[in-house]
């Protein structure tokens, strides 16, 4: 008898891409007969990361959404049937006992093939405020598993489907714990912290430029008086590959290059942040909840461009819970990022109530949680 396969659909990016995987992973602990394939866009990061992720997989010519220039989206419309017959031989290829979408181009047709053939559906959303996919499905799926529960309160759901507000599939050792046998995750390379308190400062995938560029104003700033660098607390900036060795020769200028180390990336970063003291970050969805997980709180700068302004959503949920302060970047004044962090780092009082606030948001075993929800779901099909 053919193992029962689990469907999931996400990508564009990242932020859609590994809550798939960290759910996919969470499914083998849980139910090892299970077989799980995705399917994702040829565009999207998934079309480079899938190919060494160990699942079968089928990728769609999908066409992105322009949602400020409406006139563009012709080539969205003109693929439609050619993505749709893609989703329907998938589905006669793997028949998905069940359909998991977790956002971005590739999740819609995916649902929308589910409701099709009346396999079961379920979402994970990951934003305070929720994507079109899941706005668009949400009265059609028998499952809504919700990141923020801030975000509960921006859907219409159908009369059968079940919400609920488990947090984010973080991987596993993200709370700085070791990965468990049996994970689906190696682990990664031990990166060498400085001793003291640490500020992390990283953009993401794609926000990489605009914090770069502000938080090197900042430094440039803060060396008109070195003397003031506190006692203890170094810099260690993750500037991408792209932007690292220019802002490595920036910082090695100034007067307290000691304290600030600039590097590409740091491998599997969910799982490496017990050296981290504070983060200076954009405010995506998943990099929150590894924060939060690892119960480290942060100075969040939400990425202007993020689509339906979920970015800025996310940062105020977490600010209201006392995890965060948010800064919009049109707004930055020279030095008020670095000037902000300082104080809150030289603050033990302030640390430590943002940093139990954080912990407190922390869902490191969303994941198997989601998981398990999910998986009664395969027993039947949808109605």
């Amino acid at each position: 008898m053919a193992s029962p396969r689990i469907l999931l659909a996400g990508g564009g990016t990242g932020g859609h891409l590994y809550p798939a995987l960290n759910l996919a992973a969470a499914f083998g602990r849980l139910a090892p007969e299970v077989e799980c394939v995705f399917l994702g866009g040829r565009r999207g990061l998934e079309a480079r990361v899938l190919p060494d992720a160990g699942y079968e997989f089928r990728l769609l010519p999908l066409q992105p959404l322009y949602r400020q220039r409406p006139w563009r989206n012709w080539r969205l419309f003109a693929s439609a049937p050619t993505v749709m017959a893609g989703v329907r031989r998938a589905f006669r290829d793997f028949d998905p006992r069940l359909v998991v979408g977790t956002g971005g181009y590739v999740a819609g047709p995916a649902l929308a093939g589910a409701r099709l053939h009346g396999v079961p559906a379920a979402i994970q959303e990951q934003n305070a405020a929720p994507g079109l996919v899941t706005r668009l499905f949400a009265p059609a799926v028998d499952q809504i598993h919700l990141g923020y529960p801030e975000a509960e309160a921006r859907l219409r759901v159908g009369g059968r489907t079940r919400l609920s507000a488990l947090g984010n599939p973080v991987a596993p050792g993200a709370d700085g714990a070791a990965a468990p046998n049996g994970s689906g995750s190696s682990t990664p390379a031990r990166f060498d912290w400085p001793r003291g308190r640490n500020l992390l400062v990283f953009g993401g995938s794609q926000g990489a430029l605009g914090l770069n560029r502000a938080f090197l104003r900042d430094l440039e700033w803060a060396a008109r008086d070195a003397a003031a660098w506190p006692d203890g607390v170094s810099v260690v900036w993750i500037a991408g590959p792209a932007h690292a060795a220019e802002l490595s020769a920036r910082t090695s200028e100034l007067p307290f290059a000691d304290r600030v180390r600039v590097v590409p990336y740091i491998d599997d970063l969910g799982r490496q942040l017990g050296g981290v003291t504070l983060a200076l970050c954009r405010s995506g969805a998943m990099s929150l909840a590894e924060l939060c997980a690892a119960g480290r709180p942060a100075v969040l700068v939400p990425l202007p461009t993020s689509a339906g302004g979920h970015q800025l959503t996310n940062a105020r949920a977490l600010a209201e819970a006392g995890a965060a302060e948010v800064r919009e970047e049109g707004e930055l004044e020279a030095g008020e990022l670095w000037s902000l962090c300082r104080d809150i780092l030289t603050d033990d009082g302030r640390l430590a109530r943002m940093s139990e606030s954080a912990a407190s948001r922390g869902r490191p075993d969303a994941a198997l949680d989601i998981a398990r929800e999910m998986l009664t779901l395969l027993n039947g099909r949808a109605a």
